[in-house]
């Protein structure tokens, strides 16, 4: 079995608590069912967060998929100039068997943007 890492990122409208949740619960759960995975299969994750967005952490929104076991970590994103506001992004890395050109990137929502070649 091998580790792969898996990205992906969305965006918010507004930075409030339960939108972040909503969004971020959304994209570890994409994550998961676009590659086959539960959280059995993750070894770690790890969350960016743009300076705009403060209203909590997207880790604790992972927890209430069942993450309790797995580390998480949050961190906050580089502040290019011009760059896309309110973004969550993360990096899945989980075991898993397929080959390394097989695993989905899922960004959502204004997030596609950021890699339209990786986005499903």
């Amino acid at each position: 079995m091998a580790v792969r890492a898996i990205r992906g990122a969305t965006t918010l409208e507004r930075d409030e608590r339960e939108h972040l949740h909503e969004r971020t619960r959304e994209l570890v759960e994409g994550i998961l069912r676009e590659n086959e995975l539960d959280t059995r299969d993750v070894i770690s994750v790890f969350f960016t967060c743009t300076r705009d967005i403060v209203s909590d952490f997207p880790a604790a929104a992972a927890r209430t998929l069942g993450f309790g076991a797995v580390p998480l970590m949050c961190a906050q994103e580089m502040a290019v100039p011009g760059a896309l506001p309110m973004v969550v992004r993360v990096m899945v890395h989980a075991e898993m068997d397929r080959p390394r050109d097989t695993v989905s990137h899922v960004y959502l929502h204004e997030a596609v943007s950021l890699r339209r070649d990786l986005a499903q």
